[in-house]
């Protein structure tokens, strides 16, 4: 399930709570963008765009929403991803695209 909802991002690296040098945002390892990577509630990790888009803009298979927990949530981080299924969002309604819709992997030199 996690394969074909492209939800195959590695976890974010704990932070080392004695450690006060600079935390850089993930990045993409196939184009270098930048990329927000947050658990699903299947216990998997996705790397998401970091925009929202209009639902009319992001193909089905692509469309993310981010989710707070309820405070007795098990999940340490209070925000989760969740696809889009079922109902189909309006037209205008936004949503989250997965980074895999938006990613151009970098070529090489020529």
């Amino acid at each position: 399930m996690a394969e074909a909802d492209g939800a195959t991002a590695a976890p974010r690296p704990e932070p080392d709570p004695d450690d006060v040098a600079w935390v850089e945002p993930p990045v993409c390892a196939e184009c270098g963008d930048s990329v927000r990577v947050y658990p699903t509630v299947y216990d998997r990790w996705v790397s998401l765009a970091l925009v929202e888009l209009p639902a009319k803009d992001v193909p089905a298979a692509f469309r993310w929403r981010l989710m707070r927990l309820p405070t007795r949530a098990h999940l340490p981080a209070g925000i989760v991803a969740v696809r889009v299924r079922g109902i189909e969002p309006l037209p205008g309604e936004p949503v989250v695209p997965a980074h895999s819709m938006t990613c151009v992997p970098e070529w090489g030199e020529p």
